[in-house]
């Protein structure tokens, strides 16, 4: 069992349940997936990019990505429809524990001036995504080889009801959030 899944099982469930007065264990809200999506829009003219990211990102997911393509036709960016324009990966399970872990406890505390993730993007569900400028901070990407610097979407699923719930859920298992009002930038 991986670090966090099993500091959620001992230690989140039991606040969690105390904070929200949960009567039963199945009411406390838990993450379901963590995707990953980066999008390359050069990639149109130099496919080359796109490799690229495809194997960044799967160093960082420890799992191998989908290419995405362009679903409308959209003449001024040269885009048509089909065209591979980005790359995404879905985790579940354990691989999701270990990489917010990772991000967690290694990828975020490595971007310059850092004071917290904004606490204002939750969907009204729940679910949280936050947004990367640089896919250096991690350490599966080596600064040498890293051809084109691109950011990343981490969409952060769970089965909260409400955005209170998913935001204790999220600080529970470690994520820093900036302030109360989330006003900082991350």
């Amino acid at each position: 069992m991986v670090r966090l899944e099993q500091k959620y099982n001992e230690a989140i469930v039991p606040a969690m349940m105390a904070d929200f007065g949960y009567r039963n264990r199945l009411q406390v809200p838990r993450l379901k997936n963590v995707s990953i999506n980066v999008c390359i829009g050069e990639a149109v003219q130099n496919a080359k990019l796109l490799d690229s990211a495809v194997a960044e990102l799967a160093a960082i997911s420890g799992q191998r990505p989908v290419v995405t393509r362009a679903r409308k036709d959209i003449s001024n960016f040269k885009l048509r429809r089909g065209n591979p324009i980005g790359c995404m990966v879905t985790l579940r399970r354990q691989r999701m524990y270990e990489f917010l872990d990772r991000l967690i406890q290694v990828a975020l505390p490595q971007v310059r001036d850092f004071k917290g993730i904004p606490a204002r993007s939750f969907d009204g569900c729940g679910n949280y995504s936050l947004g990367i400028r640089e896919q250096s901070i991690f350490p599966e990407v080596r600064p040498e080889s890293v051809e084109r610097v691109h950011g990343l979407t981490v969409s952060i699923v769970t089965t909260a009801r409400t955005d209170e719930e998913g935001r204790a859920l999220l600080k529970h298992l470690g994520l820093p959030f900036a302030g109360d009002g989330g006003t900082t930038s991350g």
